[in-house]
This record gives structure tokens, C-alpha cells and sequence, in this order.
């Protein structure tokens, strides 16, 4: 229960950084003004308004009794209270009182007169409005054959306070919040630049001078991710350079060992030693292209569909039934993804008879999908054939010519651009090859 509950909340929660210090920032300020002014409106403003209110319906209820009293002159009565208490009081004849008033339940002005005037006069021997005049509230009470009607301030139920109180209570939370918006993402625009600059090195692309920036703590992880991004560099530069001289070291011996063999008078030792000498030249050209660095080649956007559709017309194979969609388009390194496309729609052709290949565009990936009716491969084998210089025993692993690099190298590709690469069964009853990429 309590697990499902903490999953249902973290699901409600927001995802960035930037929007969960929000949260921590706003709730509080949030609540805090919410509890104030739960606490103001009660224990202030509505016990003010409440008192002020029973002062007023108390001065209206002494009124009528002193207007009863025949020892009193009216008229002289009526000033004096319309003078010193701010009492606006007319007298009119109407046999039939029977007003009917707007019950606004929603009203604490409303709900409170309402309250004390019933418990002065009794119900139906009142009537008032409080939205006819601005100002003004209009109170009617029932007296002998008419009514008196009195227009009181409003100032003399409700306290003025509530408003200043409000502003008050609301401009500066709402500065503040502003304030933290602005600080806040001053404090994560650093943790983006960060992931953006790790998601492009991760795949390869060209990165500028990067220079940290923000608080200490995501300085030091900056600084830490420029060294290690530098020292990774330096031992890919090594390594190409490494390479080079050892093709070159190499490559010498060979071509003499060639020119040894051809002075051999004995064709079949010849031609063994030849077909020897071959595989060792193309192990050594396969493993420097599988360890050479794909820095080198730069990022370019360009049109996957017309790539695919060039590969596969160099074929001219009838029995290659395409599923492309036109014009998707992609941001990476063109000749890398070409010839991993192309080394996987070679081995399909080579061990089948039917090709499938099939490319489609979601809202964030591109979907490359390449099926044969070859002999497959086991399906224990399928993590295994991505390591380099692996060769099975079986099926698609038994020819001489291969030594084991052409999945290991596309899986180096795809994954080099944020992709992801799996092998399954086909509809072909053969190999799938699907590829995934980040559009």
C-alpha cells in the first residue's frame, strides 16, 4: 500500500531539477501564506467584522427603543443619531413589509448582519443590501405600520485592514518566488550545459574549450569532466597514432612475405601460404578500422532514406523488399552509419535469399529495422556475436572470409551515436537487425 502510494506520488512529481527546487521554494512560501491568512481571517478580521457588526445592529436596536420612548423628541432623536453615530435614518410608511434579500452565503458581511439581525429583531422584521451602493449598506427594520430604513458606511461592519493585509502578505511572496525563478535557473543552466556537453562527447562530436560554471560543488564536477574528457583524448590520439605505425611496421613484412611466396615452386604450398598471408592483411585492415578513432569525422545532418536507398540500389537485387520512409533525416557521422548499414545489409544478402529492410520515425527515435531468410544465428549467441574477433561454429559463423569484427563494428557505431542495436528472430525465418536511433 504505502509503496503504491509513494510510486503514485513521485509519478505526480516533477521530473527536473529545475522544477523540484521550484516546488521546494514555492510550497513553503505557499503554505505559510495560506496558514496566515487562515489564522488572519479567522481570529482577526472575521471577529472584528463580527463585533464591529454586533456595535452597529446594537446602536440600530437602541435607536428603536429610544424612538419608543414618548418622553424623547423624534426628530431631535433622529439627528443627533444621524450626526454622532454616522446613521443615515428615514422613516417610511408601508404596511406590507415583505422584502425578500439575496441570501449570498458566500458573503462573511452578509452572513454575519444577517446573523445579529435576526438575533435582535426576529425573522422577516429586517431586510438589507450590501451591493446596491458601494459605500453604503441598506438596512430596513420593521417598525409599527412602516420601516425605518438605514444607510450605514460600509467601513462600519468590515475592517479596511484585510485588503492592505492581503497586498501586503501577497506582493513580496510573489517577489520572492520571482526572485527564486531567476536563481534558480542561474544554478541549473550550469547542470544543463554539463549533460548537453557529456550527451555530445558520449557521442562522439567535436566539443569546444568547455568551461565550467555555477556553485562549487557543479564546478568541481565540470572540472573533473574536463580532465577526464582530455585524458580520454590523449589515449585516443595515442592509440591512432599507435595503430599507424604498427599498419605500417606491419604491412612491410607482408607485402615481403608476398613477394617470398611468389618465388615458391610449389603451387599448393604457394597458394596456402597466399590465402594465409591474405587473412592475416585483412584481419589487420578490419582491426584498424575497428579501433581507429571515430573523432575524426564530424557531425552533418542528412537525408537516412536517400543513404539507404543508395546502398541497397548498388545491389540491384530483386529480392530486397523495401519499407523506407522518405525524407527522415538524422544528425550524425554520415560514413560511419553508412558503413554500418551497409557491412548489415551486405551480410543479409550474403547468407539469404529474401532481405527485408525497413526504416520509420517515432516522436524521439528512428527505427531501422533488417530481416533475411538466412540461417540465423542461436539465440545464446546474440550478445556474444557484438564482441570482437568472435566467430560461432554454426550458421552464419562458418565462413572463412569473416573474422569476426562486422557486428562488433556497427554495434561501436550505433552505440557511439546514443543508439541501441539487438538481434532477434525474423518473419523471414532468419536474422533481425534492429536498430535504434535518437531523431
Amino acid at each position: 500500500m504505502f509503496y503504491g502510494l509513494s510510486k503514485f506520488l513521485k509519478n505526480m512529481l516533477p521530473k527536473r531539477l529545475f522544477y523540484r527546487a521550484l516546488l521546494i521554494v514555492a510550497v513553503p512560501v505557499i503554505v505559510l501564506q495560506l496558514v496566515i491568512s487562515f489564522v488572519f481571517f479567522d481570529s482577526l478580521w472575521i471577529k472584528t467584522n463580527k463585533g464591529m457588526t454586533k456595535a452597529l445592529v446594537n446602536e440600530i436596536n437602541t435607536f428603536i427603543e429610544i424612538h419608543n420612548d414618548e418622553i424623547y423628541d423624534k426628530e431631535k432623536i433622529t439627528n443627533l443619531f444621524s450626526v454622532y453615530q454616522d446613521l443615515n435614518i428615514v422613516y417610511n410608511e408601508d404596511k406590507n413589509f415583505n422584502y425578500e434579500y439575496d441570501d449570498r452565503w458566500f458573503s462573511p458581511i452578509d452572513r454575519t448582519l444577517r446573523r445579529e439581525l435576526k438575533s435582535k429583531f426576529g425573522s422577516g422584521n429586517f431586510w438589507f443590501d450590501t451591493t446596491q451602493y458601494k459605500e453604503l449598506i441598506d438596512i430596513r427594520i420593521k417598525y409599527n405600520s412602516g420601516y425605518f430604513k438605514f444607510l450605514v458606511p460600509r467601513d462600519r461592519v468590515t475592517s479596511s485592514s484585510a485588503r492592505i493585509f492581503a497586498l501586503w502578505i501577497t506582493v513580496p511572496a510573489l517577489i520572492m518566488v520571482l526572485i527564486s525563478l531567476i536563481f534558480l535557473k542561474n544554478q541549473t543552466r550550469p547542470i544543463t550545459n554539463l549533460a548537453k556537453i557529456a550527451e555530445k562527447f558520449g557521442r562522439g562530436e567535436e566539443i569546444e574549450e568547455y568551461k565550467p560554471s555555477g556553485a562549487a560543488e557543479i564546478r568541481q564536477a565540470g572540472y573533473e569532466f574536463d580532465r577526464m574528457r582530455k585524458r580520454i583524448m590523449r589515449h585516443l590520439n595515442q592509440r591512432s597514432e599507435m595503430l599507424s605505425g604498427i599498419s605500417h611496421d606491419l604491412r612491410t613484412p607482408l607485402t615481403r612475405m608476398k613477394l617470398q611466396v611468389a618465388f615458391i615452386k610449389d603451387q599448393e604450398l604457394s597458394k596456402k601460404m597466399t590465402e594465409d598471408i591474405n587473412e592475416m592483411e585483412k584481419m589487420l585492415n578490419e582491426y584498424l578500422q575497428f579501433t581507429s578513432s571515430s573523432y575524426l569525422e564530424k557531425n552533418e545532418k542528412f537525408n537516412l532514406s536517400e543513404l539507404i536507398l543508395d546502398l541497397i540500389n548498388k545491389y540491384n537485387n530483386e529480392n530486397i523488399l523495401l519499407f523506407i520512409k522518405p525524407n527522415i533525416n538524422i544528425n550524425g557521422k554520415k560514413n560511419l552509419i553508412k558503413r554500418c548499414i551497409n557491412n548489415l545489409i551486405d551480410n543479409s544478402v550474403k547468407y539469404g535469399d529474401k532481405v527485408r529492410v525497413e526504416l520509420s520515425k517515432s516522436a524521439n527515435n528512428l527505427f531501422i529495422k533488417i530481416e533475411d531468410n538466412g540461417p540465423g544465428i542461436p539465440k545464446e549467441e546474440y550478445e556474444n556475436v557484438f564482441k570482437p574477433f568472435y566467430k560461432i561454429d554454426k550458421g552464419r559463423g562458418d565462413s572463412k572470409s569473416s573474422v569476426g569484427l562486422g557486428l562488433s563494428i556497427a554495434s561501436d557505431i550505433i552505440r557511439s551515436h546514443g543508439g541501441n542495436i539487438k538481434l532477434e528472430k525474423s518473419s523471414l525465418n532468419g536474422l533481425a537487425v534492429k536498430i535504434f536511433l535518437p531523431s
